[in-house]
C-alpha cells in the first residue's frame, strides 16, 4: 500500500512538472487556487435550512437553482459551478463546523453568501486567517466593511445601519418630537440597528427612545416585549426582528388594538414569509425600505429584469414562491458572484477574487433603479441605497427618493 502511494505520488510529480512545462508555454495567464480547474469552480454556501431563521432557506435554493442554469447555458468562462451548501440551522458553533468542513474538506474557492450575522461572526477570523473569501456575507452587519482587518471578508446588502440612518432621517422630518420604542434580537444585527438609529437621531436620541427591550433568538415568542414596550407607550415601534419574531410582533400589536408608527426591518419585509402569516389586517401602514424590486409590486407587471426573473423561476425553481422576496435576493446575490467570476477570467486565485470583489461598479435589474453595485479597495459596502415604502392592501408601495444611508 504505501508502495503504491510513493510510487504514484512520484508519478504524479513528474507529470506536474511535465504540464507545467507545457501550461507554461501556452497557458501562462491559467491561475488556480484549491476549488478552481479547468472544468469547474467549488463555490461553498452555509444557510439556516433549519432552525429559527429557516423562512431564509429559499435564498440557498435560489441561488443553487440559478447557478444550475448557468451550468445548462456552459458555465462561467467554460467552467461548470459546483455549489455545496450546508445547513448550520443559524448556530454558530454549527457554522464554524460547516466552513471548516467547506475549506479544509470539499477545498471550495471561496464561501458565498453565508447567512446570519451570528454565523458570519463566527467564522469571520478563521475565513481571514485562512485567507479564503468570505464573500457576500448575507447580513447587514456593518462590520464586513472592515478591508483593513478584514481583507477577505465583504458583505452585500445595504449595512442595518445605513439601513436605521435612512430611517431616523424619515423620523426627524415626519415625526419631530415622537417617542420611540425599540424591539430588537439581541445579537450583532439587533445591536448594529440600534446603533445606526441613535446615530441618525444624533443629540434627540436620548429624548426621543423611550424603551428598549430585546430577545433571544432561542425565545418562542417576542409577545412579552411587545406587551412591555406597549406599557411605555412610545409614538413609534421599532421592530427589528428576523422574519419569525417580526411576524409575532405584527400579530401581538393587532391583538393589543395598538396602532404606533410602525417601521419593520427590511430583512423581515418578505409578504410571503412575514406579512401575509402576520395577517393583513394588521400590516397595513407599515414603513419599511427596500432596494430591490418586489415581486408583488404591480409597476414591475412588465419590467424586462423581472420578467427575467420570473422566467428564471417557472423554469429553475419551480416550487419556490415568487411572492417572497428573498427568491429575487437570491437571485440578484447570484448574479453578483457571476459578475465577480466573470472578471477573474482564467486567474481563480483566491487573491485575485478578493481584487475583483474590490472593484466592481455594475447595475444588477431586480435593484430599484437608480441602485448602483460599487466597491473600492477601502470600500466594502455594496450596496448603499434604499427607497422607503408603505404597506398598503397585500403589498409594498414604494414612495419618496432613492436615498444613500451613508455616513455623511
Amino acid at each position: 500500500m504505501h508502495h503504491h502511494v510513493l510510487s504514484h505520488a512520484k508519478s504524479l510529480a513528474v507529470a506536474g512538472l511535465l504540464s507545467v512545462a507545457v501550461a507554461g508555454a501556452a497557458h501562462a495567464q491559467k491561475k488556480y487556487d484549491p476549488g478552481a480547474t479547468d472544468t469547474e469552480i467549488k463555490i461553498g454556501n452555509i444557510m439556516p435550512y433549519s432552525g429559527p431563521a429557516s423562512a431564509y432557506a429559499t435564498i440557498g435554493k435560489t441561488e443553487a437553482a440559478y447557478f444550475n442554469k448557468i451550468n445548462a447555458e456552459g458555465g462561467i468562462n467554460g467552467r461548470k459551478i459546483n455549489f455545496i451548501s450546508y445547513d448550520d440551522g443559524y448556530s454558530p458553533p454549527k457554522a464554524v463546523e460547516q466552513a471548516r468542513k467547506l475549506v479544509e474538506a470539499d477545498e471550495v474557492l471561496l464561501i458565498f453568501n453565508p447567512l446570519g450575522t451570528p454565523s458570519n461572526s463566527a467564522i469571520q477570523k478563521y475565513m481571514n486567517a485562512k485567507k479564503v473569501p468570505q464573500i457576500f456575507v448575507s447580513s447587514g452587519a456593518a462590520k464586513w466593511n472592515d478591508p483593513k482587518n478584514f481583507p477577505w471578508t465583504i458583505g452585500w446588502q445595504p449595512s442595518y445601519q445605513v439601513e436605521a440612518r435612512i430611517y431616523a432621517a424619515y423620523i426627524l422630518k415626519n415625526f419631530p418630537g415622537k417617542t420611540i420604542g425599540i424591539l430588537y434580537q439581541n445579537d450583532d444585527f439587533g445591536k448594529d440597528y440600534v446603533i445606526g438609529l441613535r446615530e441618525g437621531l444624533g443629540d434627540q436620541a436620548g429624548k426621543l427612545i423611550v424603551i428598549e427591550a430585546s430577545y433571544e433568538t432561542s425565545s418562542p415568542t417576542v409577545d412579552s416585549q411587545v406587551v412591555q414596550i406597549n406599557g411605555a407607550n412610545p409614538d413609534i415601534f421599532l421592530n427589528v426582528s428576523t422574519p419569525k419574531f417580526a411576524a409575532q410582533a405584527i400579530k401581538k400589536i393587532g391583538e393589543l388594538a395598538w396602532h404606533p408608527v410602525h417601521f419593520l426591518t427590511n430583512v423581515s419585509a418578505s409578504v410571503g414569509s412575514v406579512l401575509k402569516p402576520a395577517g393583513y389586517e394588521n400590516d397595513q401602514g407599515i414603513l419599511s425600505a427596500a432596494y430591490l424590486k418586489d415581486p408583488k409590486d404591480p409597476q414591475w407587471k412588465d419590467d424586462p429584469a423581472m420578467n427575467e426573473w420570473r422566467a428564471f423561476m417557472t423554469k429553475w425553481y419551480p416550487e419556490g414562491d415568487q411572492e417572497d422576496a428573498a427568491t429575487t435576493f437570491g437571485y440578484g446575490v447570484a448574479k453578483g458572484l457571476e459578475q465577480v467570476l466573470r472578471q477573474c477570467g482564467d486567474d481563480l486565485t483566491r487573491e485575485n477574487i478578493m481584487k475583483q470583489v474590490a472593484n466592481l461598479n455594475f447595475e444588477i435589474g431586480v435593484y430599484l433603479p437608480g441602485t448602483k453595485i460599487k466597491t473600492s479597495p477601502t470600500d466594502f459596502a455594496p450596496l448603499e441605497q434604499l427607497q422607503m415604502m408603505r404597506f398598503k392592501g397585500e403589498s409594498w408601495e414604494l414612495f419618496g427618493p432613492v436615498m444613500s444611508g451613508e455616513k455623511s
